[in-house]
């Protein structure tokens, strides 16, 4: 028998929670490891990343493909067609409250001695980022939280607040 290797699980993932969002009044955002692959303005990228409001009111021609995410956007008043290939895609997650869902970090984040020949015609061992698992492109699923949802001092877990307008930016918490 000649099984076909299974599709990636991250287009499915992004689909299902920009469903979530939008069934649920949220606004889904998409946070981005930008590369030549990438097509967005580079203007509002910072320190390689951009993050997308990809909410239904915010963007036309939305298509969560398997392979790219297409939709025209406005940046700074201007229409712009943005292309997104689902590979470079790190997070998608709900603005007003942090919950969603981080993917593995794209090959070119992770250390270049991690993955590179060390020039005597070895290649290191993998790391922490690649080890444990059958290949480096396994998927693992990472909560996001948001940094007010700690614990309280006696261990369990605190009640959380409403989210409020000038709310903190989401931490990731990596769940194994």
């Amino acid at each position: 028998m000649n099984a076909q290797e299974p599709t990636s699980t991250r287009p499915y993932m992004i689909r299902a929670l920009h469903e979530w969002c939008t069934d649920n009044g949220f606004t889904p955002y998409l946070s981005v490891r930008v590369d030549q692959s990438v097509q967005v303005p580079r203007e509002y990228v910072k320190d390689g990343e951009i993050v997308l409001n990809i909410g239904i009111d915010a963007t036309g021609s939305l298509l969560l493909g398997n392979d790219y995410i297409e939709f025209k956007a406005r940046f700074g008043g201007k229409a712009r067609d943005i292309m997104v290939p689902v590979s470079r895609v790190i997070a998608i997650y709900a603005r007003e409250n942090g919950q969603g869902m981080a993917f593995p970090l794209p090959v070119d984040m992770l250390s270049q001695t991690d993955m590179s020949d060390r020039g005597d015609g070895t290649v290191p061992e993998p790391t922490e980022a690649t080890a444990g698992s059958a290949s480096a492109d396994e998927e693992r699923i990472v909560q996001l939280v948001p940094p007010s949802a700690g614990q309280s001092d006696d261990g369990g877990d605190a009640p959380r607040p409403p989210p409020t307008s000038g709310a903190a930016r989401p931490a990731l918490k990596r769940v194994k």
